[in-house]
């Protein structure tokens, strides 16, 4: 089992109020994010996936996906984290956990 980012998110830019409810990226542009430093750096690098892309990755590696858990934000949940709110949380998932064993 692990769990990343959902892949969704990326399509989202990181705002936790109304303006980050609007896609901006398409879901299917997998370049990476990327932080530098004062000197240009690389300090931060995310890759984007898709869905798709993980469960062919589990499979090619060996394994079979047993399930695919996309918390909900939890109810009475009050408090904005980076760029999630109780706004955003509401309509899409924030993490992806595969749940998979060893085929």
């Amino acid at each position: 089992m692990f769990a990343t980012t959902h892949p969704l998110r990326w399509a989202f830019p990181d705002d936790p109020g109304p303006a980050g409810l609007t896609v901006r990226t398409s879901y299917f542009d997998r370049s990476p994010y990327v932080e530098v430093d004062e000197a240009g750096e690389p300090v931060y690098v995310e890759h984007h996936r898709t869905l798709g892309d993980r469960v062919r990755e589990l499979v090619d590696a060996g394994f079979r996906l047993v399930d695919l858990v996309e918390p909900e934000w939890p109810a009475g949940h009050s408090r904005e984290w980076g760029q999630w709110s109780p706004l955003r949380g509401a309509l899409v998932p924030g993490t992806a956990i595969y749940v998979a064993e060893k085929s």
